[in-house]
């Protein structure tokens, strides 16, 4: 029987850190880089946690990968990293890939943006 994106995400968040929003804002508060996996459309309707880097899921190994032309200098792979997205599918998919293109302190914020706003946590318009 073939795989399902659930089986993926599922394989994906037992091989990843899985964050709670307490502990992504303690982290972000410790100089962790925060990278905003979601599409244009979904910053602009729901906002971004504070200092986040927008990095879309499909550009995320492009962006990470210093050899890369696309590459952006606020993504390290000696940095510790968080990746976020809208529920954390995609965050703990992109966080395995991170792993695999050699960041070493990669991590996730299971639930993604629903679980920190559901803590009362803020969103910031992007850009600001």
């Amino acid at each position: 029987m073939p795989n399902t994106v659930v089986d993926l995400v599922a394989r994906a968040k037992a091989q990843v850190e899985n964050l709670t929003p307490d502990q992504v804002a303690r982290e972000r508060a410790e100089g962790a880089v925060l990278v905003d996996l979601r599409e244009p459309a979904e910053l602009q309707n729901d906002g971004i946690i504070e200092g986040a880097i927008h990095a879309p899921r499909g550009m995320l190994e492009f962006y990470a990968d210093p050899n890369s032309p696309y590459h952006k200098d606020a993504l390290d792979p000696s940095s510790r990293t968080i990746l976020y997205c809208a529920s954390g599918g995609r965050s703990a998919l992109g966080a395995v890939a991170l792993a695999e293109l050699g960041y070493a302190d990669v991590a996730h914020l299971d639930g993604g943006i629903k679980a920190w706003r559901a803590d009362g946590r803020p969103l910031t318009a992007p850009g600001s």
